[in-house]
């Protein structure tokens, strides 16, 4: 297969990067701050803003569409259509750019414009419409997403290996068995990394949890977990 070199883009990480040029067949590669890959945008800072936006744009079109559609507002129905047609474009591989400040609120306003399509719930607050439509807020799904992600590596259900991202504790007395070693972050950004934000959740999950025969089990037990631990899956959470 001939490589074809002008569809090859290069981008520099790192502050201290000297960003050196660099050529294939004679041809200097062309550097950009930001690339699409698998529907991800990736930029050389990796800040995820801009797939934020582009994910923002994307379900508030598709919303726009089903709101502008479907006259009768019947709750099952719309819901049925948002968690289908709306929803994903929100979700779309979470668990790489996972939001954080400004970002996640701007997600979460696409939901709350969904919630308030409805005018009986328009009275009450975001949650309490959650609540009545069933829904969990997006930034609870996406830290749910992130444990059962750990789940499936812990068991060997997932296709990349526990211990690409984590160590497993050698000795554990409080807690399950399958705790694993946080690590000391310099970073602000590494905080928002998946390798480092899901330890505090997946630590303090029950041993029964961690034991699920499958993954509809251990989305049973976080389900069940969400009703006694009040905030678990929410940012301000805390160990």
């Amino acid at each position: 297969m001939e490589f074809n070199v002008p569809k090859c883009k290069l981008m520099h990480f790192g502050s201290h990067n000297k960003c050196f040029d660099y050529y294939t067949h004679g041809q200097q590669l062309q550097v950009v701050s930001s690339e699409k890959d698998l529907g991800v945008i990736i930029t050389d800072n990796l800040k995820v803003a801009d797939n934020c936006n582009a994910a923002y744009t994307r379900a508030n079109q598709m919303l726009g569409l089903v709101s502008r559609s479907i006259r009768h507002r019947n709750v099952d129905i719309l819901v049925r259509l948002y968690k289908s047609l709306v929803r994903p474009h929100l979700e779309y591989s979470a668990p790489v750019w996972n939001p954080h400040v400004k970002d996640k609120f701007l997600l979460e306003k696409v939901q709350q414009r969904f919630t308030r399509m409805f005018e009986e719930l328009r009275c009450l607050d975001y949650h309490e419409r959650l609540e009545a439509l069933k829904l969990w807020s997006l930034e609870e799904r996406r830290h749910r997403a992130d444990l059962i992600e750990v789940f499936k590596m812990v068991h060997g259900l997932s296709a990349v290996s526990l211990s690409k991202f984590f160590n497993v504790a050698r000795s554990t007395t409080r807690g399950h068995t399958w705790k694993l070693v946080k690590s000391h972050s310099n970073t602000d950004m590494l905080l928002h990394f998946f390798s480092y934000r899901v330890l505090n959740r997946w630590n303090s999950l029950p041993q029964e949890a961690v034991d699920s025969s499958s993954i509809n089990a251990f989305k049973g037990h976080l389900d069940k977990l969400r009703t006694v631990k009040m905030g678990f899956f929410m940012d301000s959470w805390s160990a």
